[in-house]
């Protein structure tokens, strides 16, 4: 019996001993597992909770996901970040209507070939909700996996990370699928941890772990190097008028598409700059009332950003201008632009 073999087989009694009390596994539900995956995804499991319960009041089903307003939805979703994730959730929601009659489908491929589920979150909902043979290899798992067999290979490498699935899906039990898929997501989650020490004392794997024996878990899982982030830099203006600020909403493709932000121009104005644009845009600014430099980072970006305080004696056209109500109830500013809102 390899190391695999035997972690599989013990894993179970350790979930059950030592398994989170998460929302998302109170039940099977399809909608509820896959909602959850989507919003773990590059995000803490502890910010998701409040998210997860309130969009499950807004929109309890996949139906009424379907038809939601996409302005509502991004409104649920606001803060979470990578927004195309939700567009797509409803793009599935609205694909399980016409093409499975409403029923969220079983099988994998069908599963995988809804808009916004890769091979890991189809293997989630396979195996957790339908208990198929389908493993879920994360970040989590891929570092447990290679810390329990010294494997060196870089997992960024997607032949590597289908061999790693692989010898996983030939070791899966006939029944359990959907527990050993949650156990290992738990391990990696909280004992073979991603950032520091791992909590080998705690580890079921600790007496039989290939990089805890040779005193080596800092070396595994091996990645690539990361590409440099891009840097750019934006003048972001926070225009106030008769107690509403002004809006605009992004384009439909692109970096946080669709959405609504505070007006911004590329590059970094000075002070007299960013009172003339004010006034080039028909706003008849007052003056500068404060200036605050921030940094936000995407994945492949790096927003370097100044941002204008200015209060105006007129709305002009070609904004959209909102009260504090409209900015609390309808319109969903990412963080990149929210930070501003209330600094």
């Amino acid at each position: 019996m390899d190391a695999l073999e035997r972690l599989i087989q013990i894993l179970p009694d350790w979930f059950a001993a030592h398994r989170r009390e998460l929302p998302w596994r109170q039940d099977r539900e399809p909608y509820h597992v896959w909602l959850s995956e989507i919003m773990l995804q590059q995000t803490r499991v502890e910010a998701v909770k409040g998210y997860y319960a309130r969009f499950l009041v807004a929109v309890p089903d996949i139906p009424a996901l379907a038809g939601a307003d996409p302005e509502l939805l991004h409104k649920l979703w606001e803060g979470l970040g990578y927004y195309s994730r939700v567009r797509n959730l409803q793009k599935a929601a609205q694909l399980v209507m016409t093409a499975h009659g409403g029923v969220f489908p079983r099988d994998y491929a069908s599963v995988r070939a809804l808009p916004g589920i890769g091979d890991y979150t189809a293997g989630a909902i396979c195996s957790i909700c339908f208990d198929q043979p389908t493993p879920a290899v994360d970040g989590n798992v891929l570092r447990v996996l290679t810390r329990l067999t010294a494997d060196s290979r870089c997992v960024d490498e997607p032949a590597v990370k289908r061999d790693l699935g692989a010898q996983l899906a030939a070791r899966y039990p006939e029944a359990g699928a959907g527990t050993l898929t949650q156990a290992l997501m738990e391990l990696g989650a909280t004992v073979c941890l991603p950032n520091g020490e791992p909590r080998c004392e705690l580890c079921p794997a600790a007496g039989f772990c290939a990089a805890r024996a040779a005193g080596a878990w800092q070396n595994y899982p091996v990645r690539g190097s990361k590409k440099a982030r891009r840097v750019e830099r934006l003048t972001v203006f926070v225009f106030s008028c008769d107690g509403a600020l002004a809006l605009r909403k992004r384009k439909n493709n692109g970096l946080l598409a669709g959405l609504w932000e505070f007006p911004n121009l590329p590059g970094c104005l000075e002070p007299q700059e960013a009172l003339d644009q004010a006034a080039a845009w028909g706003l008849r600014p007052r003056g500068l009332e404060k200036q605050l430099e921030r940094t936000h980072i995407f994945t492949h970006v790096q927003w370097e950003m100044r941002c204008y305080y200015v209060n105006c004696s007129a709305q002009a056209e070609g904004f959209t201008w909102a009260d504090e109500a409209a900015l609390d109830g309808r319109y969903a500013l990412p963080t990149a632009f929210r930070m501003f809102r209330n600094p």
